[in-house]
This record gives C-alpha cells, structure tokens and sequence, in this order.
C-alpha cells in the first residue's frame, strides 16, 4: 500500500516536470512573472476575511453597500458573458479542444488560449470582493470554508495553469464556469437592488443545481481526455478532476444543510 502510494506520487511529480513549460509572453504579463504577487495576494485576503476584517468589524455597524454591490455584480454579469463570447468567437478554437487536437501547435490559437486564461485567472483575483464585502456588511455566516476555500484555491490554481501547465481543457472548464457566474451574479445583482425584488429569487435552490451540474460536467469532460488519452497536460486534467470532485462533494454538503435540512425542520414543525 505504501509502495503503491509513494510510485504514484513519484510518476504524477515526474508527470508534471516532464509537462510544465514556461512562455516569456505569458511572464510578462500583469502578476504572472512570479509566484511571490499572488502568494501575498492571497495571504492577504485570508488574513483579513478570518482575521483582521471580523476584528475591525466586531464593534461597527454593518456597511450599507447595495448601491456598490449592484454595479459590482453587474459588472461580473458582463465581464462573465465577455469571456464566454470570447471563447466562442474564436474560429476552430472549440474545435480543437473537443477533438482532442493540439492548440499548442497553432500560434494563433495557443496565444488566444493564454489570453482568456489570464483574464479568466483576473477574474477570480476581482472575486475576491465578494468575501470582503461580506465581511464589511458583517455576514460572517456566508463566510464559510467552502466560500473561502473556493476563492483562495482558484486564484492560487489559474495562476499555476497559465504559469506552468496551460492545456487545451482550461477553455472548456472556464467556459462552463463564466456561464454559470453570468447566472450567479445575475441572482446576486437582483438580491441586492432591495426587498421589491425579492419574488423574483425564488430560483436560488435551482441555482446550486446549477453550479452542481458544473461539476458533473466539468469530471464527465476532463475523465473522457484522460480515457481516450487526448494529448492535453494530463497531470492538468488529474488536478482539474480531483479539484472538481472536492468541490461537488462541498456544494452536495451545502445543498444538504440548506435545503434538506430546512425542508426536514419544516415537516417535522407540521407534524408536532
């Protein structure tokens, strides 16, 4: 068992050192030329969303942000449905990924790839307001591990995939996540323009089923690269996968607690 174990972190090590590549391009461009921006980013974030901000918080009235929250959702609205349309536009690009065809080889397309990856990557940068502007509003029960986990790990995960390993499948899965946000945002937008526009959500539970689905098709997808052995970074795709699986089994446990349980409490109040 342990032999087992310590050959297959061996060959997934070797897998990736034999994968990574590094493109000048792409090291010059904004927060990608070393690890050290995003690390501090990221440490930062963690330190004030668990620490320094429910401190700074603790003996302050809750911020009144709806006004800013409006044109910030509104703005992930739009920007999620520019990186969608601008997966699409490209000519052949969908082509190439979904018949397992190399874009590393086309120039034209390789820097398209690495272009949409890194405002995809910036994207989950600007994200990370959604966790600070709960903690300015002093909602510190929607700060949960899962919320935190998610925006750390993608940050931390986008960076590393267009630093090292980019491969064809990044375009499918960031697809099938800024479809998915321009959904989300668009719930979170009407949420916050005011309680006149509350029986317009009634479609949050079908919203987690939303981002559910994501991930069932985001391993459906990535398992079919690996079984038909589709020239992509595979140890991008195991990463991909295994991230994938901890996240649905995260939004599966949220799920649970927040309609499950409510429904369960709800039945068992009729009953007595």
């Amino acid at each position: 068992m342990t032999s087992s174990l310590v050959h297959l972190v061996k060959w997934n090590y070797q897998q990736i050192m034999n994968e990574t590549v590094t493109d000048p391009l792409v090291d010059s461009w904004f927060l990608m030329g070393s690890f050290w921006p995003v690390a501090s980013l990221t440490a930062g974030y963690l330190y004030f969303v668990l620490i320094f901000g429910p401190q700074m918080m603790e003996n302050r009235k809750p911020y009144n942000l709806n006004r800013l929250l409006v044109v910030y959702n509104l703005y992930q609205v739009i920007f999620s449905t520019w990186l969608c349309a601008k997966a699409m536009r490209k000519d052949g690009i969908f082509e190439f990924v979904l018949q397992c065809k190399e874009i590393q080889r086309v120039p034209e397309l390789k820097l398209a790839l690495h272009e949409g990856a890194w405002w995809y990557f910036f994207s989950k940068v600007v994200e990370l307001l959604d966790t600070i502007f709960f903690v300015l509003r002093k909602k510190q029960r929607q700060i949960t591990f899962l919320h935190v986990y998610h925006h750390a790990n993608m940050v931390v995960s986008c960076w590393a995939y267009l630093k090292f390993i980019p491969g064809e499948q990044g375009l499918v899965i960031g697809f099938l996540n800024s479809f998915v946000h321009i959904v989300m945002y668009g719930y979170y937008c009407l949420a916050a323009l005011g309680p006149r526009f509350e029986k317009y959500l009634w479609w949050k539970k079908h919203l987690t089923k939303l981002q559910l689905v994501q991930f069932v098709l985001m391993m459906l997808y990535l398992g079919f690269l690996l079984v038909k052995q589709c020239k992509v970074p595979k140890a991008m795709s195991i990463y991909m996968l295994l991230n994938a699986a901890i996240f649905l089994v995260l939004f599966l446990n949220f799920y649970y607690k927040s309609y499950n349980e409510k429904e369960n409490a709800k039945q068992q109040k009729k009953i007595e």
